[in-house]
């Protein structure tokens, strides 16, 4: 599991410690089945413990808790994950700067065209 889907489902079951599969599948933007997936491996390494409860609707449910351990595995995904996003977001400034000194020279040999013209 990459960092962005371990620190948006440790981020979702912490706010939400009864939200279902099916709302973590949506919340995610992933399948049902890399819900369960996921869910399954952060269980594996004791990040998250499911409880039994019984919900509203006379289901049976879980209860998604972080552990300790998973308290501090959300800290390092978040900090590896920030600077993942923080690094793409500085690569993405310096892509438009670069194409917006190109826009610029092309709207200058534009100009001096289009006054060559006349």
């Amino acid at each position: 599991m990459d960092d962005e889907t371990a620190y948006k489902l440790l981020k979702l079951v912490q706010e939400e410690p009864n939200i279902s599969q099916r709302e973590i599948a949506q919340e995610l933007g992933i399948s049902l089945g890399k819900a369960n997936y996921c869910l399954k491996a952060v269980m594996e390494r004791g990040w998250v413990k499911a409880k039994n409860f019984i919900n509203s609707e006379n289901k049976r449910g879980y209860l998604y808790l972080l552990t300790n351990k998973g308290i501090n595995e959300k800290a390092k995904v978040t900090f590896r994950f920030l600077k993942y996003k923080i690094d793409e977001y500085e690569a993405l400034e310096a892509e438009i700067a670069q194409i917006r000194k190109e826009a610029d020279r092309l709207k200058q040999e534009e100009r001096e065209l289009s006054d060559e013209a006349r």
